[in-house]
This record gives structure tokens, sequence and C-alpha cells, in this order.
């Protein structure tokens, strides 16, 4: 928090005419050597040089002489100030205003008093009455509000001031701080509402209060934010948002794809909104598969999305639904940018195996086994491949090898039998094939029990 004005240590100087003497007319006033004017300029002088202590003795020697003078008041609360004798200081600037309420620098001083000494409720008080005289110490109330945690009057006088001034960076910071906590979000879409209604060509508070719904899961109130924002200013990037809503309730998928390419890239966009619309168009790709290749580009919006990897997400839907070269598709795409995720290497190792790209198969599995000695699943993999493009004794071999890494996992070491067996029978090894396919059966009766 910073406050708004500070006075100059010789602001006295230009001050003290106004009060010192009588406010009568120069050749009316009578001149009377009682010593004041000499003790107030030595005081003066002495504050110059940063000598308090004989400044506070020659305006003492003032108060004597003239007790009624607020300008001396100001002037021993000044020093005191200045000596961080903040009581003192306090109490001679409100000495000054119970003499004259009107004089704002004494305000100020006891202001400057409380912040110093983090009196933040006093302060409020002051500035309170320093609004009197000046608005823009509403700015500091606002701060003030912060530090004592009033956060629904801080909310209050910013929602005012937005009105009235204009935003600021660092009120906005203050909102954005205030709307983490729930309770204070209703008033603020409240608030959004009533300056939609009273500005509608002004897209910022449409585009709050769309993020607000966002973040709250209220995705149909978004949207009729964004069809209102739509009617009022057809060229926002947002009013797009309820566009391609429209479009796509209307199976119109040509207007879909433009109004979802101008929303993917734009930088005013939520990305939770993205991801809606990205989903939706995914839908709807599915049942209208000459819109694949627009899906694609859609998803090259979403490479640099640290939260969601998109195309491996698409991979999944897909592979859901078992549409194996669907998933095939999406899982290749997503490891050319993320090549060691396990979980999608071993999703579109399952994949090739339902689409029977034993082939390929084979290849990516015995590769991963290269990169990853480690995984059994890699070697299962490649020598079930093997088994079906015939390669038996090197299914045979990267089998038993691979077997020696499987741990803690029973369905996968049946398995492994399982095509060791298939392996050795094709081989003409009746013993071996009788020995795995007789633990596959020991396994399996395990399992049940």
């Amino acid at each position: 928090m910073k406050r708004l004005l500070i006075y100059g240590l010789l602001l006295g100087m230009f001050f003290i005419p106004n009060i010192a003497v009588a406010q009568e007319e120069p050749n009316n006033i009578a001149v009377i050597d009682d010593g004041f004017q000499d003790h107030f300029y030595e005081a003066l002088k002495q504050k110059s040089i940063e000598n308090y202590d004989k400044a506070i003795q020659s305006l003492e020697r003032c108060k004597e002489i003239q007790p009624e003078n607020a300008v001396v008041y100001f002037e021993l609360g000044k020093n005191y100030l200045a000596q961080k004798k903040y009581k003192d200081a306090y109490d001679n600037f409100e000495k000054v205003t119970q003499m004259d309420p009107q004089n704002r620098w004494a305000w100020v001083g006891m202001y400057d008093v409380c912040y110093d000494t983090h009196d933040y409720n006093q302060a409020i008080v002051i500035v309170q009455k320093l609004v009197e005289f000046k608005a823009e110490y509403k700015e500091d109330l606002t701060s003030l509000y912060m530090n004592t945690q009033q956060f629904d009057k801080a909310l209050e006088l910013i929602n005012e001031l937005n009105e009235k001034v204009g935003k600021s960076d660092k009120r906005e910071l203050y909102k954005a701080d205030i709307l983490k906590d729930a309770k204070y979000q209703s008033a603020e879409k409240n608030n959004l509402l009533d300056q939609i209604k009273k500005f509608p060509k002004e897209e910022s508070n449409y585009i709050a209060l769309i993020y607000m719904y966002s973040q709250s899961n209220q995705e149909e109130k978004a949207l009729e934010i964004a069809k209102k924002l739509e009617k009022e200013i057809p060229t926002s990037d947002w009013a797009q948002v309820s566009l391609f809503k429209f479009h796509l309730n209307n199976n119109d998928g040509d207007n879909a794809v433009k109004a979802m390419n101008i929303v993917l890239p734009s930088q005013k966009i939520d990305a939770k909104i993205k991801h809606r619309i990205l989903n939706e168009f995914l839908i709807f790709a599915k049942n209208n598969p000459k819109y694949e290749a627009d899906l694609d580009k859609a998803i090259a919006y979403f490479d640099n999305d640290k939260e969601v990897k998109v195309a491996k997400e698409i991979g999944k839907f897909y592979y859901a639904k078992a549409a194996w070269p669907k998933a095939v598709k999406y899982f290749e795409m997503h490891l050319k940018s993320n090549p060691e995720d396990m979980e999608t290497l071993l999703l579109l190792l399952q994949a090739y195996t339902e689409n029977q790209q034993f082939d390929v198969l084979s290849k990516k599995a015995d590769d991963l086994t290269q990169l990853f000695p480690t995984q059994p699943q890699f070697y299962y993999y490649a020598g079930l491949a093997y088994n079906q493009t015939g390669n038996f004794k090197k299914a045979a071999s990267i089998l038993e090898t691979g077997l020696d890494f499987v741990i803690d996992d029973t369905a996968l070491e049946i398995n492994f039998n399982i095509q060791l067996g298939e392996a050795y029978n094709a081989l003409g090894d009746m013993k071996k094939k009788e020995k795995y396919f007789v633990k596959a059966n020991e396994l399996i009766n395990k399992q049940k029990k």
C-alpha cells in the first residue's frame, strides 16, 4: 500500500501566514513584538537541519506565547513524526483538527502516523475523513480495507472506482485475490450483470463473468453470457464461443469449424472453454468423419498445453469406443512429443494388437525392449507379435527373456506362459509346450481361489 500524498517538510513556511496572523487587511494588523516570530523561524531553521529537539524547544516557547495557534501544533506534530515519537505526533496533529477541522494536512499527518505504526483500522477512520477533501484518497482506502481483510468493503469500493475512474492494475490484482474466496463471487457476478446492463458494449465485463461461471462449472450460464456478448459485439472472440455451439447444434460443421478456429488460438479465451469446445467437436467429428482433418488441426493448438495432453485423451476416447485405427493414430501423434509416456506406449501396443497390425507391433515392441530392458510388457507384446507372424523361434526367445522381469503380475505371467506354449507347440517341442501350458493353468486355477 502506498500513501497518496506526501507533504514537504517546509510546508509550514508557506502555511504560517494564513493561520499565525489575524485574517485582516495588512494595514489593519498591529505589530506585536512578543518574540513568537523569532522562535517560530528558529524552529523551522532547526527542523531543516534535522535538529528536531531544538526545533521542538522553540515551538514550545511559541505555544506559551500563542497557545491557540494551530500552526504551532502542526509543526510540533511534524517534528515528533520525524523523531518517530508517534503518540506525541498524533496528539499534536489531532489538536490541529480539533481547532480547525478543515485542515487537511493535519489529517494527513495523523494518517502518516497510523501508516507508520501499522494502525490500519484507525487509518481507515482518518482516510474516510480525507475522502471528503479529495476523492483520490479512496485508492488508499481500498488498500487499507485489503490490509484489514475487510474484503466485502474493498470489493464494493473497487467496483465503484472501476466504474467512476476506470480500472487499475493494482485494483484488479486486489479483486482477483478477493474472488479466490467463493463467498465473494456471488456479489461479483451480480455486479458484473449490472455492469453489462449499464455498459453493453464493454467486452471485459462479459469476459470476466464468463470466466467466473466457467470456473464454478456453470457452463450453461457462461454460454448464456456469451450469447449476449455475440449480440452486442459480434466481432468478439468470445462471441464465437456461442456461435460455435449454435452451429454445432444445427449440424453446420463448416461454420462450427470457422468459429472453433477463431476460439482455439485466441489468447483471450479461458483454457477450460477451449477444452470443452474441442470435446464437443470430437464427438461431432466421430459421427461426421469428413471433419477429422479439422479435428487434427484443432489438436495442434494444444501442443503446448501442460495440463491436458489432448492427442492422448482423444486416443483414449477412441480406444474406449474400440475404434482401433483412430486410437492408434492419436496415440502415435501424442508420442511424437512424449516418446516415453509409458501409459500411452502400452495403450498403443494393445491398439496395434486389436487392430491386428502384428508386423508394426513386433517392430515397435522389440525396439521398446531395447529402450526399456526391464519392462516385461514390451517383451510380451513382441513375443505375441512374432507368434502371429510365424517367427516362433524369436517369439520363444524374447518371451523367455521377458518372463524373468515379471513380478507380482499374475495376469501378465499367465499370458507369457500361454504365448510360450504356442511358440514351442509351433516349433514342435512338446515338452516345453506342456511345461508352459501347465504353468498357465496352475496360475489360472490359483487366481480363481
